[in-house]
């Protein structure tokens, strides 16, 4: 399988500007041969525009998740759509009915059927208002893609290694990591992924963003590790597309010659 991570120069709270650049990397991705496309993390708006998260916030069948979910599907490529800030209170949400705001990606297969959703479990507040502004998800996100089981974290959540192990236990091979994170962080963001997967080995795809805000430059830097926590693809801090192919019985083959998962101790 190929997978794509789109590197995207996001403009702050100027959704139709995002939306734009998202399709043309949704079909220039498809264009290369992509199976699966994923975008990073608040495309739509910008993680940092804080003071816009409740005016641009949109339900899941609200304009930005429809016009990339089409795009993809008219592209036959499967999406990890990112994420928005989704209102909850208008979405069509799965299990009782919530209100607030959430920082919420979604997958999507190739014919643009939903195929789960994540809500951001671990909200950021270094120097930031995501955990003021947003209800933190409870749930992992799991689905089958392409002879992959699939699981999504979110920018942050990268630094809870226990979210990793779930997603283990949920018999996931690949997870993909939608995020805004910025400099001067550089080595955590190298680090932190790189460990999640040799510690499950999996994969694990950061797709970040390629921006700058009055707030923060976002450091690119996107990247595809496979279950040896070797590095296959990744970018510098410019917008682009990274691609690598990727494989269901490569985590297979690590797991039977480096059994290190069936050594744990509960």
């Amino acid at each position: 399988m190929k997978l794509a991570l789109a590197q995207l120069d996001v403009a702050e709270a100027a959704p139709e500007t995002n939306r734009t650049l998202a399709v043309q990397a949704i079909e220039s991705a498809a264009a290369s041969g992509a199976d699966l496309v994923a975008l990073p993390e608040l495309w739509n708006v910008g993680f940092f525009a804080f003071d816009s998260y409740e005016t641009l916030a949109e339900p899941l069948d609200g304009p930005s998740l429809s016009l990339v979910r089409e795009t993809a599907a008219a592209n036959d490529v499967g999406l990890l759509a990112g994420s928005i800030v989704e209102n909850l209170a208008e979405s069509d949400a799965d299990g009782p009915a919530e209100t607030g705001l959430s920082n919420t990606t979604v997958l999507y297969d190739r014919d643009g059927s939903r195929l789960a959703t994540y809500r951001k479990q671990h909200l950021f507040g270094y120097e930031s208002a995501e955990n003021q502004l947003l209800v933190p998800g409870d749930s992992l996100g799991v689905a089958s893609f392409e002879g992959f089981t699939v699981g999504m974290t979110t920018c942050y959540d990268l630094r809870f290694p226990e979210l990793y192990r779930a997603l283990l236990e949920q018999g996931v091979t690949l997870v993909l990591v939608p995020s805004a994170w910025p400099y001067p962080r550089v080595e955590h963001w190298k680090t932190l992924p790189r460990a999640r997967a040799v510690e499950n080995l999996f994969y694990v795809a950061t797709v970040n963003g390629a921006a700058t805000f009055d707030a923060a430059t976002l450091l690119g830097r996107s990247t595809i590790y496979d279950p040896w926590g070797t590095e296959l693809a990744s970018s510098g801090d410019e917008p682009t597309l990274v691609f690598a192919d990727i494989d269901p019985e490569r985590v297979t083959a690590v797991r039977e010659e480096f059994p290190a998962i069936d050594d744990r101790r509960e």
